[in-house]
């Protein structure tokens, strides 16, 4: 039955991807206001995450910010499903990778050296990972987790992997890029999921207390590979901008936790430059921190 629902449903979501970017939008608009004032998907995280991180906005800043947060996220789920049917020449439009970016990657291209490029959901993370293999020389492999659901897993592989990047889960890392040492290539790993609390490393983020994955760090001081910070700035509905910066050219020389809390600084520094548009109604705040 599930199968049934999912390939009868398949061909609608082509067909809603396929509308003007006018329409699209204002489907959108549409799919806002049925999250935002009928369903409430997740009001009380984003809320209470808002709040703790901004306790010096008033209630009508919160409300006004977690509107902007809502209409972004419906943004940037329906431009996830537009990677189906998107032409690569718009999609290099859309999201565009920065002059300075471009000459840092082809740089480290010219060196035939792979880098270790860090993220967090802010922008449209999907469209940057989408748009880096039509611009790149680097063959691009993001970290992910799987999901449960086998056809949602099919389908957003392959949302994914439409230009020619590749996924791979997250308990594969480290023997994939080991695998693929000989290649020219970048892992994209995401700096601001949730780590179980045992072996995190913590700091605070946003004005709260928060575990970070380490698995970032250990990978790259191993391996010696460069950690560039990638940035997603959007400046206007619709249209992106790809930032980066290299945090460390040789992770090996330094010191525990060096590289885990440089990105993460990095990262809320754009979260309080723009901050409708991180990911506020993830859980991220879900462990507490042992006294």
């Amino acid at each position: 039955m599930q199968a049934i629902a999912f390939y009868i449903l398949l061909p609608f979501i082509y067909l809603f991807m396929a509308i003007p970017y006018p329409l699209f939008y204002g489907l959108s608009d549409f799919v806002f206001f049925i999250v935002y004032y009928v369903v409430g998907y997740r009001k009380k995280v984003v809320f209470a995450n808002l709040r703790n991180a901004f306790p010096e906005k008033s209630e009508g800043d919160i409300q006004k910010l977690a509107r902007k947060f809502y209409r972004h996220l419906c943004d940037v789920f329906l431009e996830m499903f537009k990677t189906l049917t998107i032409r690569r020449s718009v999609m290099v439009k859309r999201c565009k990778i920065s002059p300075q970016a471009r000459a840092l990657f082809d740089n480290y291209a010219a060196q035939n050296r792979s880098f270790i490029a860090i993220l967090g959901h802010w922008g449209n993370w999907e469209w940057a990972s989408s748009t880096f293999p039509l611009q790149c020389k680097h063959q691009l492999y993001m970290i992910y987790h799987p999901i449960s659901n086998p056809y949602f897993e099919w389908l957003t592989k392959k949302l994914r992997t439409r230009f020619g990047n590749k996924v791979v889960p997250m308990q594969d890392t480290f023997k994939t890029m080991l695998a693929m040492r000989d290649e020219l290539n970048v892992f994209g790993f995401i700096g601001d999921q949730t780590p179980p609390p045992e072996g995190a490393y913590w700091t605070t983020f946003l004005n709260q207390d928060t575990p970070v994955y380490q698995g970032t760090e250990k990978i790259a001081r191993k391996l010696n590979r460069p950690v560039v910070y990638i940035s997603i700035r959007k400046y206007r509905r619709g249209h992106y901008e790809i930032f980066a910066e290299t945090l460390f050219e040789n992770p090996a020389q330094t010191k525990e936790g060096e590289i885990t809390e440089t990105h993460t600084r990095k990262l809320e520094q754009d979260i309080l430059s723009m901050p409708e548009t991180w990911l506020w109604s993830h859980r991220r705040w879900k462990h507490a921190r042992k006294k």
